[in-house]
């Protein structure tokens, strides 16, 4: 199966990792011709377009006026992602619980491939899936962050427990303040939606729930920001100055 993808730097990013493209679509009034090189160079097809034809073809107009024609994203099972920790000390996952905006997953994967997460664990149903949106959002860490796909979360996390994980839940139900949690151990941390939270069964598979202090009139940070801000407290205190 293929899919398009669109927006420059996600294309730079492709042909970089050198990634299989089965053609290229770029407007009529494209003006890099040195983009157009490098595209000729890896010779791969081009095919010229209007913008209005491609704003119907990609129910968007944030093309840029660029898209390319690429493989599915592949995404793993959940034993792929343990054989890729195999030995490590403490590894991180990170699980989304109906992320159902694919803004929020690219921003996410982006995050996680700057501070080293191990692999994104999403569920097969009540959660988006890799696509144009969320590669384009993700700048690329799409190509760099494994992400699993699976039918269970509960049973997912329970199984990693299991195994020596240790499971903190972004919710403010018997939460702490996330800066007093120690995170070095092996860890999954669970980001749920902004609206609904993380599920009552996710819950329950919590060794601890942490919460962002926040002292404004908002009630709530947007799903991928509060993901990277966790993210980095764990970062800072696995990596001391």
């Amino acid at each position: 199966m293929s899919q398009y993808i669109y927006g420059k730097n996600t294309i730079q990013q492709v042909i970089k990792s050198g990634k299989n493209i089965h053609e290229v679509i770029i407007s009529e009034n494209w003006k890099d011709e040195r983009f157009i090189e490098v595209i000729k160079k890896r010779s791969i097809p081009v095919k010229r377009m209007s913008r209005k034809a491609m704003d119907k073809l990609f129910a968007t107009s944030s093309h840029q006026g660029i898209a390319a024609k690429i493989d599915d994203y592949k995404t793993y099972d959940i034993e792929e992602l343990l054989s890729r920790v195999k030995g490590k000390s403490n590894p991180i996952f990170v699980m989304l619980d109906q992320i159902v905006d694919p803004h929020n997953l690219g921003a996410i994967l982006r995050s996680c491939d700057a501070v080293g997460v191990d692999g994104v664990i999403i569920g097969k149903h009540r959660c988006v899936g890799l696509g144009a949106t969320v590669a384009k959002v993700s700048t690329g860490a799409i190509d760099t962050v494994p992400v699993a796909s699976v039918s269970n979360l509960s049973q997912t996390c329970k199984k990693l427990k299991e195994l020596g994980f240790w499971v903190v839940g972004a919710d403010i139900h018997d939460a702490q303040d996330y800066r007093t949690i120690d995170y070095t151990m092996p860890l999954v941390l669970i980001i749920g939606s902004e609206g609904k939270g993380i599920s009552q069964l996710l819950q329950k598979q919590c060794d601890f729930c942490a919460f962002l202090p926040m002292v404004g009139s908002v009630t709530s940070l947007n799903a991928s920001v509060a993901c990277s801000i966790l993210l980095y407290q764990i970062f800072a205190q696995r990596n001391p100055i």
